[in-house]
């Protein structure tokens, strides 16, 4: 077969997320970056987040300055009206796999067809957890498939040994002591504990939890992908390193949002990727926060999946108010377990922050480890750490990662020239259609 190149071609990059809000933003910032360098750009949703987008944010603003940017949705497979807070991850993939398939392929082809207003798909970019629906589907039809990694390298790595920890008795654990070393990790050997091991390693049967099984499956699977795009830079280099025995090319490109700040700072067009995405923000305590004084507020967050009992919201309450320490506290509507509109499940169940834990507290050192505990007391004690007793240390620390990650955004850093390099990638696939 005969490819003809061809020197002057957009290409079109159809992006796919995994439809959850911490895994939409990082792959919005990679869309508005490749946009920026007058790709065209699909970027497929769920329904129901689709509708979620365009009733948040300034869609038409946004596409005033990318004219190429289009926005696709898919079903989910999931009911309207079904609570999202309250499914578990299982109830998300087999709807999926369901249904999103076979929708995700037909949007591919009828891209395809709309040769007279767009290039034809140059590839796809997805969620690796979306391996199960985009694989096949890509293969099928001969459009590379890129994976983005929206967890640190870390995570990745440890996955890839889990199957040598099931065959050495090690997983399901033998016994209660969450502090055992665990051995059988290149390059974390003694390192890492069973408390730092993903939450889905605590199981009873290794091989008959769905979960599990299935993180680990697709941890293989992206292994077919033409390339791995990770959210990450040199923290992780000696991990990334070793990812490279999986495969043939890896882009590190992170942190994506201060990529994105750093390549496009001149243009003042609305970025979707720095907005709330799937919900309004609420500023009312701008005001508030503006008046105290400088480095002196306790800022308390959690990840879009981090679900707390009652009874631990009134132990991290009593250790912040105990302290009387300023703080503010994002509480969302679906955070404490039990409540109206949360589950008592929560959505993938704040998968992928275990090994990050003993990376923060011991290797880069900008935070502490409670040990799976949410006690007042201890929380009082950590607060105190944080903001007294080891606060030079711990500030010190914050300001070493946060330089890397400048250097890294910058023009010549490392993301900022691996950015350059994944576009000049797909450009080259483009011209090979």
């Amino acid at each position: 077969m005969i490819r003809i190149e061809r020197s002057h071609v957009n290409p079109q990059v159809v992006l796919l997320p995994y439809p959850l809000h911490g895994h939409i933003k990082p792959m919005m910032s990679l869309a508005e970056l490749l946009g920026s360098a007058n790709f065209q750009v699909t970027f497929v949703n769920t329904d129901h987040n689709h509708d979620l987008l365009l009733r948040n944010t300034d869609i038409t603003s946004f596409c005033n300055r990318f004219p190429n940017f289009q926005f696709r949705s898919i079903p989910s497979g999931l009911p309207a009206n079904v609570i999202r807070s309250g499914l578990t991850s299982k109830d998300v993939f087999d709807a999926m796999k369901a249904v999103s398939k076979s929708a995700f392929r037909d949007l591919l082809i009828s891209l395809g067809e709309e040769t007279e207003q767009r290039q034809r798909p140059t590839c796809v970019i997805a969620d690796s957890i979306l391996c199960f629906l985009t694989l096949d589907v890509s293969e099928e039809l001969q459009i590379p498939l890129l994976a983005l990694r929206t967890h640190n390298a870390s995570y990745s790595w440890i996955y890839f040994h889990l199957p040598k920890l099931i065959e050495d008795g090690h997983i399901p654990f033998p016994d209660e002591n969450m502090d055992k070393p665990v051995a059988g990790i290149p390059g974390f050997e003694n390192f890492l504990r069973n408390r730092d091991l993903p939450g889905t390693c605590r199981v009873k049967t290794s091989d008959k939890d769905y979960l599990f099984q299935f993180f680990i499956g697709e941890t293989f699977a992206m292994t077919r992908a033409s390339a791995l795009i990770l959210n990450t830079f040199e923290i992780e280099a000696p991990v990334v390193f070793l990812l490279g025995s999986h495969f043939t090319k890896i882009y590190t490109i992170g942190p994506l949002h201060k990529l994105r700040k750093s390549r496009m700072k001149d243009i003042n067009s609305p970025f979707i990727s720095s907005s709330g995405i799937l919900q309004k923000e609420d500023t009312s305590c701008m005001t508030w926060l503006n008046s105290q004084p400088p480095k002196s507020v306790l800022y308390v967050s959690f990840e879009s999946l981090v679900g707390l009992t009652r009874e631990q919201m009134l132990e991290l309450w009593h250790g912040l108010v105990n302290r009387s320490q300023r703080f503010l506290l994002v509480v969302r509507p679906d955070l404490i377990l039990g409540e109206p509109g949360a589950g008592e499940t929560p959505l993938a169940q704040n998968e992928g922050t275990e090994e990050r834990n003993r990376c923060v507290s011991e290797v880069w050192k900008i935070g502490f480890d409670m040990k799976d505990t949410c006690d007042g007391s201890i929380i009082e004690k950590l607060v105190r750490d944080l903001m007294e007793n080891k606060r030079e240390e711990i500030m010190g620390s914050t300001d070493r990662v946060a330089t890397t990650a400048r250097d890294a955004v910058n023009e010549g850093g490392s993301s900022y020239r691996n950015l350059d390099g994944l576009i000049e990638d797909i450009r080259l696939m483009a011209r090979k259609i």
